[in-house]
């Protein structure tokens, strides 16, 4: 492992902004662990297992929500790192983009691909319970909308640079706006008039808000009273909608609940965002003084190497330890309703399980993330279409 260590070290260029890549892995890191802690499942009389949460039960782990709701993060670094990489690139716009979309695209075609052929096989040949699949199927297309979102914004990049360098970190400012009147249209005094879709109108910016602000962070154009702007604004906001307008204390979704803040974001979604990117702006430099210990910084470069194997492939270690238990009847923290105390403990218990799996699972798969230069056409269209087929089962379409 020290060898490990110093040969990472060794190989860092000296310019590498070690924080922006330490936040990127916090960011990352969050989205298996809350999927984890706060994702469970029950087991009907038939033996398949469904989707439940501890949050139907214990409303007080919605705090918990706020710190591993780290989106906001992970979109402001990756618009200042799509900056640095879009002044860097040599060529067009449109093949920048190309190798960018096509870094995400690969590893998500590639788990696609994999679980079309798991699903008859985990039925026919083990007899899994299709409404397990469908569970399964669920949990894995989940973290994939993310993708979808990330490679929109991450096209509208030569835009937000535009947009950053006419308004500086003012130019997130109509993103913010625009969601609030969608808001206040599908919340306030005339929902009941409103269109159900409205709330689609919501997606695009409210997550290009905390992207735009990295553009405008990594085009110079952000300082740390911005950033004291953002910090104490966004809490301000936040606090507001919480306690006088009512919005939903959870930032995912709970079982039952009418509302919900992530899908598609909310205004609190973007108050939060804007928070945790002003205090992201003000720690950079101590974050990055942090990350020069050698033995901090290895475990970054590691996440962020298999970033897209750890988002596409962390549902599937979790059923992976959770189908085969569901044989054996109800398993604390694993298979049973998540209503107790105990569970949540065993929960915890079980994370460390979940952990050795994906890095287990991702040994075989990161070979997704590399560029597909002895995959012929056949091959390529053939995983296409397994894609396909597993999103539409998936999505209640097949």
């Amino acid at each position: 492992m020290k060898t490990l260590v110093a040969r990472i070290e060794a190989r860092t260029p000296a310019r590498r902004d070690r924080a922006i890549d330490g936040l990127r892995a916090l960011a990352l890191l969050a989205v298996p662990t809350g999927h984890w802690l706060l994702g469970g499942f029950t087991l009907s009389s038939d033996g398949a297992i469904h989707n439940a949460s501890p949050l139907g039960t214990f409303g007080g782990l919605a705090p918990v929500s706020w710190i591993l709701q780290m989106l906001g993060i992970f979109f402001l670094v990756g618009g200042y790192a799509s900056v640095l990489s879009y002044r860097r690139h040599e060529g067009s716009a449109a093949s920048w983009l190309k190798g960018r979309l096509a870094r995400l695209g690969r590893p998500v075609l590639g788990v696609t691909a994999v679980w079309a052929v798991l699903l008859p096989l985990l039925h026919y040949g083990f007899g899994v319970p299709g409404d397990t699949l469908r569970t399964a199927s669920t949990l894995v297309i989940q973290p994939l909308w993310f993708v979808g979102v990330y490679t929109v914004v991450t096209a509208l990049t030569p835009l937000c640079v535009r947009a950053a360098r006419r308004a500086g970190v003012w130019a997130a400012a109509p993103l913010l706006a625009s969601v609030a009147v969608v808001d206040f249209l599908r919340y306030g005094p005339y929902a009941d008039a409103m269109p159900s879709w409205l709330s689609v109108l919501n997606i695009l910016p409210g997550w290009l808000f905390a992207y735009q602000l990295g553009v405008s962070w990594g085009e110079g154009r952000v300082t740390r009273r911005h950033a004291w702007g953002l910090l104490l604004g966004g809490a301000a906001l936040f606090a507001t909608l919480l306690l006088a307008f009512g919005y939903p204390a959870s930032m995912v979704g709970v079982p039952g609940e009418a509302r919900t803040n992530s899908h598609p974001p909310s205004l609190l979604v973007l108050a939060l965002a804007a928070a945790q990117s002003g205090a992201a702006i003000l720690l950079r430099e101590r974050f990055g003084k942090l990350l020069r210990r050698p033995a901090l910084w290895a475990p970054v470069v590691v996440v962020n190497l298999s970033a897209m194997t750890i988002l596409c492939w962390h549902q599937t270690a979790m059923l992976a330890a959770a189908i085969p238990a569901s044989y054996g009847g109800e398993v604390p923290g694993l298979v049973g309703a998540p209503d107790s105390v105990g569970w949540i403990l065993a929960r915890l218990a079980w994370m460390p399980l979940f952990a050795g799996l994906l890095i287990l699972i991702g040994r075989f798969t990161r070979r997704f993330e590399a560029p597909w230069t002895r995959t012929g056409p056949a091959r390529r269209t053939t995983a296409g279409l397994l894609a396909t087929a597993f999103a539409a089962f998936a999505l209640g379409l097949a």
